[in-house]
This record gives structure tokens, C-alpha cells and sequence, in this order.
């Protein structure tokens, strides 16, 4: 089956948040969603539960859970049990309340940095103090600095909290990266937080995701996992997520953080996570294809423009472009002034950087690509 990813679509008239941020004559690649149309299997389930008429408060379905146990089973071959399930609206809200379970107040969350711009003050939500350690660059790309974040790590500190894969540079963690990671909490007795939400998005062949509360029976005991179905498959209006938490103390707790703030789940969310779970069609393997393609046009556009770079994306739709070499006192506005809508470096820690949302038409990003080059050229001029 052809599935059309280079059909253009209006956004703008229907409220979209990308689309609708910045004036019509800039092009948005900025906030993680994707330009493309949900699988036609969400569409038509969606459709199916909008024709019954009402659309009231609901109980999580047996049939989400057992969906989602089949999912997870099937990628990543991780069998759980469904009373390690809590289901959320979103990851944010999730981790958010995670970092309600490190310690009491004015005890610290570490977290790698540059990362999804919600973590950075989720700490400070929570009454706890972030302890921001950078990720180093070598041969594999964008690492977690083990040497750093021991030198960091305090006896007040109280979890660690990651993405992976990673957002915004596009690593996958490796299994061995995991591991010392795992390594790393257990010798200092902290919580890991990890937030999944990008791992089916994989668009090297040679890598695979591995959920870290996969690798080891005591790891995944001090592990808050956070998974959904919404990047994968351009739901994120109709949140679902889920954390898996195998320790019932742990889980407990969770649950209770989230009393009072956190709200349920309506009934066309739990409609198109349902049908995301079971989506095995040819919708995913072709985005992904598109998307590698996107991705390769990306890295060899941004190779040949003189005073930018970037490293190759391993997963997401996600380019982390460096422009420090322009010197630059801000790249978001500077961008934005010769027509490019990007996210900027600076909220997610990491000055100098913006990340660029490949997941659009060819046509579009090849349009961007050329506004890209443009402005590096203006900018270099100008130096």
C-alpha cells in the first residue's frame, strides 16, 4: 500500500500548535509532531467510537491492556505484568510526578543534558533541585558522561532522569550504556526515570531500543519506565501514556503523587491507544522509510553548509544542528527572522544549538533546507 507523506495538509486551520506559533511566511519545524496523517486503522476506530454518541468518563479497557502487553511483548519482547501498568494523559504529567518520589523536598534529580525541554523543570515542580550534567560527544555521538555524573552525584541526590532514546540528539542508548547507567544508580541507591516515548521510532537498522528496566530484574526495581503510542503514530492530541513500574512499593507511591493533579483518560484516547497497539500494517515501516529519507537529506544538506553540524540521528525526527561556530546571540530569533520556526537550543540546556522537527513533506523540508542555507550564509557575512 502507498501512503502519501508528501501530501501537503492544512494545520494551520485547525488550531495546530506548530502551525499556528509563528506568521504564515515561516516555515515550522520546531514542536516534536509530525505532518503526516495517523494510520487509517486509528482514523477509522476513532471514527467507529465518535458515531456512538457520548463521550463520558471511562474505565480503563481490558482491551488497551492486553493490547499494549502484546505490544510491548512484540517489540521489545518484554513480558509484564498488567498490574505494573498506570496509565496516564501524557509522559510529562508522568515524569513530573516521579520526580515527586526522590526524596523529600530539596534532595536532587540528576538528569543528562540537552534534553526535552519539560525536564528541566520538573525537578523544581517537585521541590527538588536539578543537578544538569552534560552529555559528552565522542565516535558513537551524544554519550552520557559516567565520569562527570559521578562527580556530580551527591549523597543527597535521588534519582536520575533520561530520555531514550534520547531527545533531542537522536542517540539510542546502547544495552552496554544501560547497563552502566544501571550500574552507576545502584551503587549510589537512586530511582531511574526513563522516558521511552521516542522507541519505536528507530531509524538505523543496525540499532534497536532497549527499554533499561529490560536488562536486569534489580534494575528494573528502581525503574520508572514511560512509554506511548503518540509519537510513533501522530496521536499526541489524543494522549494516552503509561508507566511501568514493576516494584509495588514504588508503584504505590507513584500513584499517590499523582492524587488530586493528574486526570484520567478520555474515552477517544484510550479509542486511537488502542488501535495504535494494534496497528501491524504497513502505515510504520513506510513512515520509517520516509523518515530516513528526510533524515539523510538533512545530515548531507547541513554537511555542506559551512559553519553548521550535526551528528547522524540514530532515532526520533529530530536533528540537534550546532551554531556555535556563527556566533550567534540567539539562533531561535535569528532563524525565525529568515523564515524558519525552530526549537532553540537554550530550552533544552545547551546554548547555541536548535533542533529541527524533519517529520514534514519532502517538499517542505527541502524548502526549509534551502532557508537554512541562506541564513548560515547571511550569518557568516555578518561575522
Amino acid at each position: 500500500m502507498d501512503f502519501d507523506f508528501d501530501q501537503r495538509i492544512d494545520r494551520r486551520s485547525f488550531w495546530s500548535t506548530k502551525w499556528t506559533r509563528y506568521p504564515p511566511d515561516v516555515l515550522p519545524f520546531w514542536v516534536a509532531d509530525m505532518d503526516f496523517r495517523a494510520p487509517e486503522s486509528i482514523i477509522d476506530a476513532l471514527r467507529e467510537r465518535v458515531e456512538h454518541g457520548i463521550y463520558g468518563y471511562t474505565n480503563t479497557p481490558n482491551t488497551v491492556v492486553q493490547a499494549c502487553l502484546d505490544w510491548l511483548n512484540r517489540e521489545f519482547s518484554w513480558e509484564i505484568d498488567p498490574e505494573w501498568l498506570v496509565w496516564l494523559p501524557g509522559v510529562v504529567p508522568a515524569f513530573n510526578m516521579a520526580c515527586r518520589l526522590a526524596g523529600s523536598p530539596g534532595t536532587e534529580v540528576m538528569i543528562p543534558v540537552p534534553v526535552y525541554h519539560p525536564f528541566l523543570a520538573a525537578p523544581r515542580h517537585a521541590q527538588r533541585e536539578a543537578v544538569f550534567v552534560d552529555l559528552k560527544e565522542n565516535e558513537r555521538g551524544w554519550c552520557m558522561d559516567f565520569d562527570a555524573m559521578e562527580a556530580a552525584v551527591t549523597a543527597r541526590t535521588r534519582m536520575c532522569l533520561v530520555c531514550n532514546p534520547q531527545n533531542p540528539t537522536g542517540r539510542v542508548y546502547t544495552a552496554q550504556e544501560l547497563t552502566q547507567l544501571g550500574e552507576f544508580a545502584a551503587r549510589h541507591d537512586l530511582l531511574i526515570c526513563s522516558d521511552e516515548i521516542h522507541c519505536a521510532i528507530i531509524l538505523d537498522a543496525t540499532k534497536s531500543h532497549t527499554p533499561i528496566a529490560t536488562l536486569d530484574r534489580e534494575l528494573a526495581k528502581r525503574t520508572i519506565t514511560l512509554m506511548a503510542p503518540t509519537k510513533t503514530f501522530n496521536i499526541p492530541g489524543v494522549g494516552c501514556a503509561f508507566a511501568i513500574i514493576e516494584d509495588t512499593e514504588l508503584r504505590d507511591r507513584f500513584r499517590t503523587a499523582r492524587a488530586g493533579l493528574v486526570s484520567g483518560i478520555g474515552p477517544l484516547q484510550f479509542t486511537a491507544c488502542d488501535a495504535a497497539f494494534r496497528e501491524q500494517g504497513a502505515w510504520l515501516p513506510a513512515l520509517l522509510d520516509y523518515l530516513r529519507g528526510n533524515r539523510d537529506l538533512l545530515e548531507r544538506a547541513v554537511a555542506g553548509i559551512a559553519g553548521i553540524s550535526m551528528r547522524h540521528v540514530e532515532a526520533t525526527f529530530l536533528g540537534w544542528i550546532d551554531t556555535r561556530e556563527l556566533e550567534l546571540d540567539g539562533p531561535g530569533a535569528f532563524f525565525e527572522q529568515h523564515g524558519l520556526g525552530f526549537s532553540n537550543g537554550t530550552d533544552f540546556g545547551k546554548p547555541g544549538f536548535v533542533r529541527f522537527n524533519f517529520a514534514c513533506p519532502r517538499s517542505l523540508l527541502r524548502e526549509g533546507l534551502e532557508r537554512l542555507e541562506a541564513a548560515v550564509s547571511k550569518a557568516r557575512s555578518d561575522l
